[in-house]
């Protein structure tokens, strides 16, 4: 397996976990108290974000990483504010609510960053198949 081909399967193996973890903490009775289920499950999904822009990108830097995930979520979050019949229909659809949110707030954005911050450091520093910058 080459260096590329490893770090995109590290990172797809990373996305998958992120996501079927997200999904269990959103969706399973765990009874969290809501601020560990809100921003539990706003960090989880900004860090599959990360891992599936690491997962299409396996060359770029972990920095170039985090700021891409960013936007992405910030992109996201943003979203929200503008007015669509399409996105709004998209929206009330359970895979809507999981993807793309229902409810602009910055504190999600806040949670994004906070979890982009963790999933690059430990990309950078644990991750296999992660060569250093």
């Amino acid at each position: 397996m080459t260096p590329i081909s490893h770090r995109r399967a590290t990172c797809g193996a990373f996305a998958i976990a992120t996501v079927l973890t997200g999904l269990i903490w959103r969706m399973a009775p765990l009874h969290l108290p809501f601020f560990f289920w809100k921003y539990g499950g706003s960090a989880l999904w900004a860090i599959a974000v990360y891992w599936m822009i690491a997962f299409l990108l396996p060359k770029s830097r972990v920095a170039t990483l985090a700021v891409l995930a960013s936007l992405f979520a910030l992109a996201v979050e943003f979203s929200r504010l503008i007015p669509s019949p399409a996105l709004e229909a998209f929206r009330e659809t359970l895979a809507g609510r999981l993807i793309l949110g229902s409810i602009f707030s910055p504190r999600n954005i806040v949670a994004y960053w906070v979890a982009i911050l963790a999933a690059a450091l430990f990309d950078g520093l644990k991750a296999p198949g992660r060569k250093p910058n």
